[in-house]
Protein backbone atom coordinates (compact mmCIF):
# COMPACT_ATOMS: atom_id res chain seq x y z
CA UNK A 1 0.00 0.00 0.00
CA UNK A 2 1.10 3.78 -0.55
CA UNK A 3 1.93 4.94 2.82
CA UNK A 4 3.38 8.52 2.25
CA UNK A 5 1.64 10.59 -0.53
CA UNK A 6 3.95 13.45 -1.52
CA UNK A 7 3.00 16.67 -3.66
CA UNK A 8 5.93 18.83 -5.26
CA UNK A 9 5.72 22.43 -5.34
CA UNK A 10 7.27 25.60 -4.35
CA UNK A 11 6.43 27.60 -1.50
CA UNK A 12 4.67 31.24 -1.17
CA UNK A 13 2.10 32.81 -2.74
CA UNK A 14 4.01 33.65 -5.80
CA UNK A 15 4.16 30.17 -7.03
CA UNK A 16 0.87 28.85 -5.78
CA UNK A 17 -1.26 29.18 -9.21
CA UNK A 18 1.97 28.46 -11.09
CA UNK A 19 2.33 25.05 -12.90
CA UNK A 20 5.05 23.47 -11.37
CA UNK A 21 2.71 23.74 -8.39
CA UNK A 22 0.24 20.99 -9.85
CA UNK A 23 1.49 18.40 -7.42
CA UNK A 24 0.58 20.37 -4.50
CA UNK A 25 -2.86 21.10 -5.92
CA UNK A 26 -3.45 17.16 -6.32
CA UNK A 27 -2.05 16.99 -2.36
CA UNK A 28 -4.73 19.21 -1.12
CA UNK A 29 -7.22 17.26 -3.05
CA UNK A 30 -6.15 14.43 -1.56
CA UNK A 31 -5.78 15.87 2.12
CA UNK A 32 -9.60 16.89 1.49
CA UNK A 33 -10.56 13.24 0.67
CA UNK A 34 -8.83 11.47 3.65
CA UNK A 35 -10.77 14.39 5.33
CA UNK A 36 -7.02 15.61 7.11
CA UNK A 37 -5.47 19.00 7.18
CA UNK A 38 -1.52 19.80 6.14
CA UNK A 39 0.22 21.59 8.93
CA UNK A 40 3.55 22.69 8.91
CA UNK A 41 6.32 20.42 10.76
CA UNK A 42 9.42 22.11 11.01
CA UNK A 43 11.29 17.70 10.86
CA UNK A 44 10.28 17.22 8.07
CA UNK A 45 10.70 20.70 6.87
CA UNK A 46 7.07 20.57 5.35
CA UNK A 47 3.35 20.35 5.57
CA UNK A 48 2.59 17.23 6.87
CA UNK A 49 -0.83 15.27 7.78
CA UNK A 50 -1.20 11.91 8.93
CA UNK A 51 -4.16 9.94 9.10
CA UNK A 52 -5.63 6.28 9.51
CA UNK A 53 -6.98 3.93 6.63
CA UNK A 54 -7.76 0.48 7.59
CA UNK A 55 -5.43 0.46 10.62
CA UNK A 56 -2.66 1.59 9.12
CA UNK A 57 -0.69 5.42 8.92
CA UNK A 58 -0.85 7.32 5.86
CA UNK A 59 1.27 10.59 5.64
CA UNK A 60 0.92 13.27 3.16
CA UNK A 61 3.48 15.72 2.86
CA UNK A 62 4.13 19.08 1.06
CA UNK A 63 7.92 19.82 0.87
CA UNK A 64 8.30 23.45 1.80
CA UNK A 65 12.21 23.41 0.96
CA UNK A 66 11.46 24.64 -2.86
CA UNK A 67 11.58 22.54 -5.48
CA UNK A 68 15.34 22.01 -6.07
CA UNK A 69 15.40 20.32 -2.16
CA UNK A 70 12.52 18.17 -1.84
CA UNK A 71 14.43 15.33 -1.70
CA UNK A 72 14.94 16.40 2.00
CA UNK A 73 11.86 16.62 3.07
CA UNK A 74 11.12 13.28 1.86
CA UNK A 75 14.06 11.34 3.16
CA UNK A 76 13.28 12.74 6.46
CA UNK A 77 9.63 11.50 6.80
CA UNK A 78 10.42 8.70 5.02
CA UNK A 79 13.13 7.39 7.08
CA UNK A 80 12.26 8.24 10.51
CA UNK A 81 9.39 6.04 9.83
CA UNK A 82 10.77 3.84 7.65
CA UNK A 83 8.51 3.71 4.63
CA UNK A 84 9.96 2.13 1.53
CA UNK A 85 10.46 3.81 -1.94
CA UNK A 86 7.58 1.07 -3.13
CA UNK A 87 5.56 2.66 -0.52
CA UNK A 88 5.75 6.11 -1.49
CA UNK A 89 3.73 8.48 -4.11
CA UNK A 90 4.99 11.42 -5.70
CA UNK A 91 2.43 13.69 -7.75
CA UNK A 92 4.10 16.06 -9.64
CA UNK A 93 3.84 18.57 -12.94
CA UNK A 94 4.89 16.76 -15.70
CA UNK A 95 5.94 18.52 -19.32
CA UNK A 96 5.65 15.57 -21.73
CA UNK A 97 2.05 14.79 -21.13
CA UNK A 98 -1.06 17.31 -21.94
CA UNK A 99 -3.24 19.13 -19.55
CA UNK A 100 -5.99 16.82 -19.11
CA UNK A 101 -4.03 13.65 -18.50
CA UNK A 102 -2.11 12.09 -15.84
CA UNK A 103 -0.10 8.61 -15.79
CA UNK A 104 0.96 6.67 -12.99
CA UNK A 105 4.13 4.89 -12.86
CA UNK A 106 7.74 3.09 -11.07
CA UNK A 107 10.68 4.62 -11.17
CA UNK A 108 12.52 5.70 -13.98
CA UNK A 109 14.36 9.18 -15.26
CA UNK A 110 13.91 11.86 -12.99
CA UNK A 111 13.86 13.49 -16.85
CA UNK A 112 15.32 16.70 -15.95
CA UNK A 113 12.64 17.83 -12.63
CA UNK A 114 14.38 19.14 -10.01
CA UNK A 115 12.15 17.92 -7.55
CA UNK A 116 12.66 14.53 -8.57
CA UNK A 117 16.43 14.73 -9.07
CA UNK A 118 16.94 15.66 -5.45
CA UNK A 119 14.59 13.27 -4.03
CA UNK A 120 16.50 9.96 -6.75
CA UNK A 121 20.05 11.32 -4.56
CA UNK A 122 18.16 11.56 -1.15
CA UNK A 123 16.95 8.27 -1.24
CA UNK A 124 19.66 6.79 -3.65
CA UNK A 125 16.73 5.13 -5.73
CA UNK A 126 14.74 5.85 -8.57
CA UNK A 127 12.02 2.92 -7.46
CA UNK A 128 9.52 5.44 -5.94
CA UNK A 129 5.51 5.28 -7.70
CA UNK A 130 4.74 8.47 -9.62
CA UNK A 131 1.66 10.55 -10.77
CA UNK A 132 2.61 12.59 -13.70
CA UNK A 133 0.18 15.37 -14.16
CA UNK A 134 0.38 16.75 -17.38
CA UNK A 135 0.60 20.61 -17.78
CA UNK A 136 1.83 20.13 -21.33
CA UNK A 137 5.73 21.51 -22.89
CA UNK A 138 5.76 24.78 -24.39
CA UNK A 139 7.37 23.62 -27.57
CA UNK A 140 10.81 25.15 -27.15
CA UNK A 141 13.06 24.01 -24.02
CA UNK A 142 14.43 27.05 -23.69
CA UNK A 143 11.45 28.34 -22.27
CA UNK A 144 10.70 25.60 -20.05
CA UNK A 145 11.96 27.56 -16.74
CA UNK A 146 9.69 30.25 -17.48
CA UNK A 147 6.85 27.81 -18.30
CA UNK A 148 6.40 26.01 -15.19
CA UNK A 149 6.45 29.14 -13.09
CA UNK A 150 3.97 30.98 -14.94
CA UNK A 151 0.56 30.41 -14.54
CA UNK A 152 -1.25 28.26 -17.40
CA UNK A 153 -3.83 29.55 -19.09
CA UNK A 154 -7.48 28.92 -17.61
CA UNK A 155 -8.54 26.03 -19.99
CA UNK A 156 -5.55 24.26 -18.86
CA UNK A 157 -6.14 24.97 -15.37
CA UNK A 158 -9.57 23.41 -15.22
CA UNK A 159 -8.10 20.59 -17.36
CA UNK A 160 -5.59 19.54 -14.96
CA UNK A 161 -8.46 19.75 -11.83
CA UNK A 162 -10.30 17.57 -13.65
CA UNK A 163 -7.80 15.25 -14.15
CA UNK A 164 -7.08 15.98 -10.35
CA UNK A 165 -10.79 14.53 -9.68
CA UNK A 166 -10.53 12.03 -11.85
CA UNK A 167 -7.16 10.35 -10.56
CA UNK A 168 -8.42 10.73 -6.75
CA UNK A 169 -11.01 7.78 -8.05
CA UNK A 170 -7.84 5.90 -7.68
CA UNK A 171 -7.13 6.76 -3.96
CA UNK A 172 -8.92 3.18 -2.81
CA UNK A 173 -6.77 1.35 -4.86
CA UNK A 174 -3.69 3.34 -4.45
CA UNK A 175 -4.42 3.12 0.00
CA UNK A 176 -5.16 -1.01 -1.08
CA UNK A 177 -1.88 -1.26 -2.75
CA UNK A 178 -3.33 -2.52 -6.18
CA UNK A 179 -1.29 -0.21 -8.22
CA UNK A 180 -2.34 -2.39 -11.54
CA UNK A 181 -6.25 -1.65 -10.79
CA UNK A 182 -4.90 1.92 -10.09
CA UNK A 183 -2.93 2.33 -13.13
CA UNK A 184 -5.50 0.97 -14.98
CA UNK A 185 -8.13 3.83 -13.28
CA UNK A 186 -5.92 6.54 -14.02
CA UNK A 187 -4.80 5.68 -17.80
CA UNK A 188 -7.90 5.15 -18.76
CA UNK A 189 -9.90 8.22 -17.05
CA UNK A 190 -9.10 10.45 -19.95
CA UNK A 191 -12.11 12.53 -21.09
CA UNK A 192 -13.03 10.87 -24.91
CA UNK A 193 -12.64 13.51 -26.91
CA UNK A 194 -15.95 15.41 -28.85
CA UNK A 195 -17.08 13.96 -32.56
CA UNK A 196 -15.86 16.56 -35.35
CA UNK A 197 -19.64 16.66 -36.75
CA UNK A 198 -18.85 15.75 -40.47
CA UNK A 199 -19.55 19.01 -42.70
CA UNK A 200 -22.89 18.75 -44.71
CA UNK A 201 -22.70 17.72 -48.40
CA UNK A 202 -23.04 20.71 -50.76
CA UNK A 203 -26.06 21.27 -52.61
CA UNK A 204 -26.49 20.40 -56.33
CA UNK A 205 -26.24 23.35 -58.67
CA UNK A 206 -29.71 23.75 -61.05
CA UNK A 207 -28.84 22.41 -64.40
CA UNK A 208 -27.64 25.57 -66.78
CA UNK A 209 -28.29 25.71 -70.47
CA UNK A 210 -24.85 24.36 -71.42
CA UNK A 211 -25.10 21.46 -69.23
CA UNK A 212 -25.51 18.42 -71.81
CA UNK A 213 -26.05 15.99 -68.67
CA UNK A 214 -29.41 17.83 -67.89
CA UNK A 215 -32.56 16.12 -68.47
CA UNK A 216 -34.53 19.42 -69.74
CA UNK A 217 -33.20 22.13 -72.25
CA UNK A 218 -34.43 24.96 -72.81
CA UNK A 219 -35.29 26.31 -76.32
CA UNK A 220 -34.95 29.28 -77.72
CA UNK A 221 -38.37 30.90 -78.53
CA UNK A 222 -38.70 32.50 -82.19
Amino acid sequence: MIRLFVGLGNPGPDYEATRHNAGFWWLDAVAKALNTSLVFDKGYYGLTARTVVNGQNVWLLAPQTFMNLSGKSVAALANFFKISPQEMLVAHDELDIAPGEAKLKLGGSHAGHNGLRDIHAQLGTDQYWRLRLGVGHPGNKAEVVHWVLKKPSPDHRIAIEQTIDRALKALPQLLAGDMEQATRLIHTSKPPRPKIPRPAPPAALPPTDADPNSSVMKVATP
